[in-house]
């Protein structure tokens, strides 16, 4: 391929067949050449031998003396397409200019490869093509009406001396350009122009061959955009040398003119208003100019908004062709004049109003008798309202129970008066209205509580709801004419203005009900004077010197004011002094009475006194506190905490306020002895596994007891950190009895606690593990017989913390893994050694065979 590389220069396959006194464009084009992209060409022309210089694109001076004149007034030039290709152009070619035309380009190569020219025949045939109009018409000016046929004929021959083929093509001017209808090509196809393909599959457009070359064009149903200018356009066509369709020329006449008149159909009335019960009457006018045999088919459409298609809207009515009207109760429709027809809706209702228009088809008969429909339009819609009736009414709302106190009864009721102009078809219902009332002139917006559609439906609103479906709101209809709002258990919320709306309802044709009016009542302002609550608790101490094991005993009086038949309900606290370890907040819950006179029992946890304090009602407004069998521990601060509660809705009680009492002290003056404890370590660092032992122990100073007389309650306590910033855990306790409780542990270490005389208390850790570290205490409660024999309770007294360490043997913890890691290595060392011996011996061995070799002593150099 590279050697046969090489400049080729091309023109068309000849002859090229053209026609006297067109214009003819001969392409010429190179490739494979070196060089500037841009290529000259040189076009000369030869009728027998020598050839005529013609044009050039590089020189001006190429051209022959006989070619200088046509060259400079243009009809023979060079048109270049690219930069490899150019155009002959000949206008006006003549017999003259037939001969053979070659195509030369300089070379612009490094070597001489390829062809450097090309040739091509042209072959000038007279021009033998005539294209008329139809002779049989005078006039070339139609006037149809719309949905009519027409036909136009042209006449095209030729005489070429060449086999051509005739192109003929319909057109209609659009504007100020042509637009094809319908074409039968050269090749013997019907091809349709752009827009008419449905025609023409339809048969409403038809191109047919007749006697003496002519080409008749056939439109059915004409339509507006049929109207236009009309010409009949013919080309010849020659098949070429290489077997392509070349168009040699074409001629065009204008045939006719054709005019469409318009059917319109429009309403006669525009926008209509009407009232309800009356008719409605509407016309149908059709627009049409013809003259001949037709009849109409007209329909009524009803329509809720103007931009509906048909397929959206309602049929009302038709009448066809052959004046069949469909059937209607209230609905009629009738003929008045040729192009007229009347529509008439008698006894209207408000959900007539909307927009009417009608559609209209204009029928024809044919030969045979049948009808024909040519044309079908519709009209723009007509705007109908009709104008309800409106019922003539007032509405007065008055309030017949009006609340004095929060929590008492409202009840409003909304009348409907001086009801005039109402029918047997008219429904009321009521809306119910709130706005809360604010001072000055701040708008606030309604809320709606509920209202009642066509049907006494009953539809909630967003306040109140769930009152509403609790009856504590109530929605009743009192008379025919009375509908009431009542509220069972008014609260502070419920102050504010209140007003009723009254909706008229008429009922129409099909039973259906559309509100017509609506009337709203003056507001009622539902409003009473508060009082702020009072509440005053006064505690008395009955017995104003005891001691220890004696009972105590206090009483709580009560007043208030603004409340209504209020209940109390009590709540005994005591303020215990910051010492006390089982509260450390200071308050503790004793015991309380409900206001349903229900005694319960709050944080009181001393189990051996579980009916030792007791609370009752003496009075509506006084009650009583004892607490038998006191004890020291039991000295603080008593009060008295009232909660008043008034009457809520639905038998429920509601708070109205609080109150406390003044406290009441209970002090106990004694001169008994002092208790101190301390904890003692021997070894408060210890290794893993060892035992650690840990003493409390508790000492007396002042008054000396002895030992049946006093007892302890002893608890030990760990903080697993070293600046006690943790919460304690408790490890184990002894009570006084003797019995010892233990929490749950998670290690595997154990605990002992026991008494090792009166006053030492000892804690044992078997088996210490590193979590068990950390600061160890006791809490001591002491216990203390007075003379009459009963045990008191002294304050809990904790003792100092002490830090216990564990560490770790490390020469234990690697013992036994050195010894057990050894004796494994010595093992698999001795296994490896006899795996490698017995792998030697009888598995991998080999005999070789050494070749004999003589034994010869060397000679001495001297024997050599």
């Amino acid at each position: 391929l590279a050697f046969c590389r090489g400049r080729i220069v091309r023109v068309p396959k000849g002859p090229l067949i053209r026609v006297v006194g067109t214009e003819v464009a001969i392409p010429c084009s190179v490739s494979d050449y070196d060089g500037p992209s841009e290529q000259n060409f040189d076009w000369e022309f030869s009728r027998e031998t020598d050839f005529v210089r013609i044009v050039s694109t590089w020189d001006s001076t190429f051209t022959s003396e006989e070619y200088q004149k046509r060259v400079g007034r243009g009809d023979i030039k060079l048109r270049r397409s690219s930069n490899d290709a150019v155009e002959l152009v000949i206008r006006n070619i003549q017999p003259a200019d037939q001969g053979r035309y070659k195509c030369s380009t300089p070379s612009t190569d490094a070597t001489v490869q390829g062809n450097y020219d090309a040739e091509v025949q042209v072959k000038v045939i007279s021009d033998g093509l005539s294209v008329s109009g139809s002779k049989a018409r005078s006039s070339t000016s139609l006037r149809l009406s719309e949905g009519d046929s027409f036909k136009l004929r042209c006449s095209a021959i030729t005489t070429s001396p060449e086999h051509t083929h005739l192109h003929v093509t319909w057109q209609i001017k659009s504007g100020s350009s042509w637009q094809d209808i319908l074409s039968l090509t050269h090749e013997g196809k019907f091809q349709p122009g752009p827009g008419y393909e449905e025609r023409y599959r339809s048969g409403d457009i038809r191109l047919d061959t007749g006697a003496n070359d002519t080409y008749r064009l056939s439109v059915s149903q004409a339509s507006s955009a049929d109207g236009g200018a009309y010409r009949c356009l013919v080309s010849e066509w020659v098949r070429g040398a290489d077997g392509s369709w070349q168009k040699i020329q074409e001629k065009s006449v204008e045939i006719a003119t054709v005019s469409i008149q318009r059917t319109d159909v429009v309403i006669s009335t525009s926008n209509v208003s009407v009232t309800e019960r009356d008719s409605l009457d509407l016309t149908c006018n059709i627009t049409t100019d013809r003259s001949g045999i037709f009849q109409a088919e007209v329909m009524w459409y009803f329509s809720a908004s103007p931009d509906d298609t048909l397929s959206d809207a309602q049929l009302l009515l038709s009448m066809d062709h052959d004046s069949v009207v469909s059937d209607s109760t209230l609905i009629s429709l009738s003929h008045v004049d040729r192009n007229s027809y009347r529509l008439l809706v008698r006894d209207v209702d408000v959900e007539d109003s909307g927009y009417y228009f009608c559609e209209a088809a204009i029928w024809v008969p044919l030969h045979n008798g049948s009808w024909h429909k040519v044309v079908e339009r519709t009209s723009s819609p007509v705007s109908v309202v009709v104008t309800a009736l409106e019922p003539d009414y007032d509405v007065f709302l008055n309030a017949s129970k009006t609340p004095k106190f929060s929590d008492d009864p409202t009840e409003l009721n909304c009348r409907i008066t001086n009801v005039q102009d109402t029918e047997a078809n008219i429904r009321f219902s009521v809306s119910w209205y709130y706005r809360q009332h604010l001072p000055g002139d701040e708008v606030v917006p309604e809320e709606l509580l509920a209202s009642m559609d066509a049907d006494w439906t009953l539809l909630l609103g967003d306040r109140g709801r769930e009152r509403i479906q609790n009856g504590e709101i109530i929605f009743f209809k009192k008379s025919a004419d009375t509908f009431s709002l009542r509220i069972q258990w008014t609260s502070e919320s419920d102050r504010g203005d209140y007003f009723c709306v009254i909706s008229a309802w008429s009922r129409h044709r099909n039973n259906s009900w559309v509100k017509s009016k609506d009337v709203t009542s003056a507001s009622v302002n539902i409003f009473w004077a508060t009082q702020d609550y009072t509440l005053t608790v006064e505690a008395v101490k009955l017995k104003p010197f005891f001691v220890a094991g004696h009972t105590f005993e206090m009483t709580c009086k009560v007043s208030s004011k603004n409340i209504k038949t209020p209940r109390y309900s009590v709540l005994i606290t005591a303020e215990k002094p910051f010492t006390d370890q089982s509260n450390p907040n200071g308050t503790t819950r004793i015991i309380s009475l409900n206001q349903d006179s229900v005694v319960r029992l709050e944080d009181w946890t001393d189990q051996t006194r579980v009916d030792g304090v007791v609370l009752e009602k003496v009075q509506e407004n006084e009650f009583r506190y004892r607490m038998y069998q006191t004890q020291i521990s039991d000295a603080g601060l008593y009060r008295c905490v009232v909660t008043a509660w008034s009457p809520g809705g639905g038998g429920m009680w509601r708070e109205a306020v609080n109150g406390l009492s003044n406290p009441i002290q209970i002090d106990f003056q004694t001169s008994g002895p002092v208790f101190n404890v301390s904890v003692h370590s021997d070894s408060p660092t210890i290794y893993q596994g060892e035992v650690a032992d840990l003493l409390c122990i508790v000492t007396t100073e002042g008054m000396p007891l002895e030992p049946d007389d006093m007892s302890f309650d002893v608890s030990w306590f760990a903080v697993r950190s070293f600046a006690l910033d943790r919460e304690p855990v408790l490890l184990a306790s002894l009570d006084r009895r003797g019995i010892v409780t233990q929490s749950r542990r998670n290690g595997s270490s154990d605990l002992s606690l026991e008494r090792i005389s009166p006053l030492e208390f000892r804690l044992r850790v078997h088996g210490c593990e590193d979590h068990d570290f950390g600061n160890h205490y006791c809490v001591v409660t002491p216990w203390v017989r007075s003379a009459t024999g009963v045990w008191q309770r002294e304050p809990d007294i904790k003792a100092k913390p002490i830090f216990l360490s564990v560490k770790m043997d490390v020469l234990n913890a690697f013992k036994y893994p050195l010894l057990i890691g050894i004796g494994l290595a010595t093992v698999i060392g001795l296994l490896s050694c006899l795996i490698g011996y017995c792998s030697s011996r009888w598995c991998c061995k080999k005999e070789v065979q050494e070749t004999r070799r003589e034994r010869r002593r060397l000679m001495s150099m001297e024997m050599d």
